[in-house]
C-alpha cells in the first residue's frame, strides 16, 4: 500500500553512529504519527509550533529492524545548506573545546545546537536571547555596514563619472549583503522577516522618497503578513515589531535625535560620548518599559537586568562580534584556515570577556520579574499606561502611565473558595503530575518525566501552570514512587518554586524528603487529605510501594492512587473498605492491565475516571479491558491526549469540568 508522506516530517534516531549531511537522499524506516504536544495553561504550545513551522508529522528511526540506506550522496540544490554545515564544521575545527564555539558558530550559521544550557539560562536572564539569533538586529547591523561602506567607495573622487547615485548604491549592496547574511542562516522565518523589514526600509532610498518610519513599519508589517500569514503565532513577530515600535516612538518623541544643518551626526553640535549614552540607555529603558506586558503575557516573567545587560552587550556583539565572526567565515574561502581562525579566536575571547558580565548580572536576586499570565483587560490597561510613560517630553502627568499598569500586578487568578477543592491533572504525556489546590494550600502530586537533560515536564509544565495560576509557593510536594514517569521533573519544581514540605515515595530524592506512610493526614482549609499507602517501607522501583492519597472535602472526594497494581488494590480495599470510594479517580498505572481490578473499582465507584497517558504510546494504555471495566460502571472517562490539562472544581454549586484542548480549540490540534 501506497502511504503519503508529507513534504517535511520531524525525525529522531538513537543511532549515535548515524551522521547524515545536507543534501544526502536516504531510504529509511521510520514510524510516524500526526503532531502533538502537551496542552496546559501556561505552557507551550508545540503543536502550534510544527504547524507554523510546516512540520505535518513527526517520528522516529528503527534503525533495529532496517540500516539506514544512503541512497543519493547529494544535490546541487542542497549547496546553501551543504556550504552552512561545512561552515560550521570548520569553525568547530578551529575552536576545539573552546566554551563560546556553539556562539560563534550560531552568529555564523545560525545553528544554535551547540549552545549549552547554562549559555541559554544566562541568555534568558538577562534579556538577551535575541543576540543569538540571526533576525533583525544583526541582519539590520551588516546591512548598515554595507551600505555606508559602499556609499563612502562610490562617492570616492574619480567614480563621479558613474551615474549612479551613491545611496542607490548603497541601498542596492546592503539590500545584497543582508540577503547573503539570512542565505547563510538558511532564510529561517525570522531571517525572512528581518529581510523583508530590511528591503522596504532601504525600498524609500531606492524610489528617492521620504518615508516615515511609522509608514515603514507598517508597509513592512503589511508584506510579512503576506509571506508569511502564520508569522502571527511566533513570539517573536509580536516582540520585534513591538521593540521597532518603541524605538520609533521614543526617537520621534525626543528632539535632541533631530538632526539640523547645525547638528553632528548623533545628535546635537554638543553631543558627545556622554550623550550618546545617555540616549542608548533611554532607548534601552524604553524597549524594557514598552514590553514588559507582552512579555508577561508570552512568557509570565521578565528579566529586570535587561536594559542593562543588553545596554553593554549589544555594542560589543553588534560592533565586533559579529563582524568579526563574519569576517572570519569570508576568510575561510580567501586566506588561509589559520588566519581565518584569528577572527573567530577574536570573537570568542570578546565574548568570554562579556559572559563574566552577564553571568554576575544573571545571578542576582532580583533579576527575574515573575508573576501570573495578566487578565486581557489588564492589558488594554497596560498598554495605555505604556503610551503615557513613553510620551514626549513636557506631556502633561506623564507619571498616571503607572497607574495604567497596577492592575496588570494587582488582579489574580480566580482561586478556591472556602472548603473547594480544585483538582488538575496535567498533560505531561506517559506520565503522572496533578496539582490539588484548596482556599490558601497547594499540594503537587508527581512532576512527570525528564525526556533529556536540558528538557523535563516540571520545568516545561508543571511550573509555567502554577506561574500561570499565581501561585508562589507549594505546600507539599508529594512524589508517588521513583519511576521516571513521575519524579522526573521534581528537581525543576524544586528549584522553580519554595516549597515547605516535599513528601516521597523515593528514598533517594536529592533533597530532605517524608517518607510517606499509611495513616499520614492534616487538614487545609476544611479539606482532610490521608496517606493511604504504603503500610511498610518499600522500594523506589516498586510500584506498589507508591504514595497513595485520599482528599476528602464536603463537595467530593479525590483518590491519587499512583502505579499500584492489583496487590495493592486489594489491600486498600481489606483495610479501608467503603471509605474508599470516590468522585475523581485517576487510573492506578495510567490504564495498565495490571491495575483497575474489577473489586477495586466497585469499591472506589468513580463518576469520573481519568487516565494519564501519551499520546499513541508504545504501552498502549489505557488497555480496552480495564476501559471495559468502567464503561460497565457508567464512569465518564477521560484521557490526556485527548482533553489536555482537566480541571475539576468541587465547589457546593457541583462539580466544573474544564478541559484545556477543548476550550482552546486551535486548527492544528491532532483529532
Amino acid at each position: 500500500k501506497t502511504v503519503k508522506i508529507p513534504r517535511k516530517i520531524l525525525l529522531s534516531i538513537s543511532d549515535a553512529a548515524f551522521d547524515p549531511h545536507v543534501g544526502e537522499r536516504w531510504r529509511l524506516r521510520v514510524r510516524l504519527k500526526r503532531p502533538h504536544g502537551f496542552q496546559n495553561p501556561g505552557g507551550f504550545d508545540y503543536e502550534g509550533y510544527l504547524f507554523r513551522n510546516r512540520i505535518r508529522a513527526k517520528g522516529y528511526v528503527r534503525a533495529r529492524q532496517q540500516q539506514p540506506e544512503l541512497v543519493e550522496a547529494g544535490s546541487f540544490l542542497y549547496a546553501i545548506g551543504r556550504l552552512r554545515q561545512n561552515l560550521g564544521e570548520r569553525i568547530r575545527a578551529l575552536l576545539p573545546g573552546n566554551g563560546y564555539t556553539g556562539v560563534i558558530t550560531a552568529l555564523a550559521n545560525g545553528d544554535r545546537r551547540g549552545i549549552t544550557d547554562a549559555q541559554w539560562q544566562v541568555l534568558r536572564r538577562t534579556g538577551t536571547l535575541h543576540l543569538v539569533a540571526i533576525s533583525g538586529l544583526h541582519i539590520s547591523l551588516v546591512a548598515g555596514l554595507v551600505f555606508f561602506l559602499a556609499r563612502w567607495i562610490w562617492a570616492l573622487p574619480g567614480t563621479t563619472v558613474l551615474r549612479w547615485p551613491a545611496p542607490l548604491v548603497g541601498a542596492v549592496c546592503a539590500i545584497a549583503a543582508a540577503a547573503a547574511y539570512a542565505m547563510l542562516a538558511g532564510f529561517v522565518i525570522p531571517t525572512q522577516r528581518a529581510l523583508i523589514m530590511l528591503t522596504v526600509a532601504m525600498g524609500g532610498i531606492l524610489l528617492r522618497r521620504r518615508i516615515a518610519p511609522s509608514q515603514l513599519l507598517a508597509i513592512a508589517l503589511f508584506l510579512v503578513l503576506v509571506h508569511d500569514p502564520l508569522a502571527v503565532m511566533a513570539p517573536g513577530f509580536w516582540l520585534s515589531f513591538v521593540a521597532v515600535a518603541v524605538i520609533i516612538l521614543v526617537v520621534q518623541g525626543d528632539s535632541s535625535w533631530r538632526l539640523t544643518r547645525r547638528e553632528g551626526p548623533i545628535g546635537r553640535i554638543d553631543s558627545g560620548v556622554a550623550s550618546v549614552w545617555r540616549k542608548w540607555g533611554a532607548i534601552q529603558w524604553s524597549i524594557a518599559v514598552g514590553m514588559f506586558p507582552l512579555l508577561l503575557l508570552l512568557y509570565q516573567q521578565v528579566a529586570l537586568s535587561a536594559p542593562l545587560a543588553n545596554m553593554l552587550a549589544v555594542p560589543v556583539f553588534s560592533l565586533m562580534v559579529v563582524p568579526l565572526t563574519l569576517a572570519g567565515a569570508v576568510a575561510l574561502g580567501v586566506f588561509p584556515e589559520m588566519l581565518a581562525g584569528l577572527f573567530f579566536q577574536a570573537a570568542a575571547w570578546l565574548l568570554q570577556a562579556l559572559w563574566q558580565v552577564l553571568e554576575y548580572l544573571s545571578a542576582l536576586e532580583y533579576s527575574q520579574w515573575i508573576q501570573h499570565r495578566p487578565a486581557t483587560w489588564t492589558l488594554a490597561c497596560a498598554f495605555i499606561g505604556i503610551a503615557l510613560l513613553l510620551a514626549p517630553r513636557g506631556w502633561p502627568a506623564r507619571w498616571v502611565g503607572a497607574v495604567w499598569l497596577l492592575p496588570m500586578f494587582l488582579v489574580r487568578p480566580p482561586g478556591p473558595g472556602p472548603g473547594e477543592v480544585w483538582f488538575t491533572l496535567l498533560d505531561v504525556g506517559q506520565g503522572l503530575a496533578a496539582v490539588v489546590r484548596t482556599r490558601g494550600h497547594v499540594l503537587v502530586y508527581d512532576t512527570g518525566p525528564r525526556f533529556s537533560a536540558s528538557f523535563d515536564t516540571g520545568a516545561a509544565v508543571v511550573a509555567p501552570y502554577l506561574r500561570t495560576k499565581g501561585v508562589a509557593r507549594i505546600d507539599t510536594l508529594l512524589i508517588s514512587h521513583g519511576d521516571n514517569d513521575h519524579v522526573g521533573g521534581a528537581e525543576s519544581v524544586l528549584r522553580a518554586f519554595p516549597v515547605a514540605r516535599v513528601v516521597s515515595g523515593v528514598p533517594d530524592l536529592s533533597v530532605a524528603a517524608q517518607a510517606c506512610r499509611a495513616g499520614q493526614a492534616w487538614n487545609w482549609d476544611g479539606v482532610t487529605f490521608t496517606m493511604l499507602n504504603p503500610v511498610d517501607a518499600g522500594s523506589s522501583k516498586n510500584n506498589n510501594a507508591s504514595c497513595v492519597l485520599m482528599v476528602r472535602s464536603r463537595f467530593g472526594n479525590i483518590l491519587l492512587p499512583g502505579d499500584i497494581e492489583d496487590e495493592a488494590e486489594q489491600r486498600l480495599i481489606e483495610r479501608e473498605g467503603q471509605a474508599l470510594s470516590a468522585d475523581i479517580l485517576v487510573a492506578p498505572h495510567h490504564g495498565s492491565k495490571t491495575s483497575s481490578s474489577r473489586a477495586f473499582i466497585e469499591t472506589v465507584k468513580p463518576r469520573f475516571v481519568l487516565f494519564p497517558v501519551g499520546y499513541r504510546n508504545r504501552y498502549r494504555h489505557p488497555n480496552k479491558k480495564v476501559v471495559a471495566r468502567y464503561n460497565r460502571l457508567n464512569a465518564r472517562l477521560y484521557d490526556s491526549p485527548a482533553t489536555g490539562a482537566i480541571e475539576f472544581r468541587l465547589r457546593a454549586a457541583g462539580t466544573e469540568i474544564s478541559a484545556y484542548r477543548q476550550e482552546h480549540s486551535r486548527l492544528w490540534f491532532a483529532r
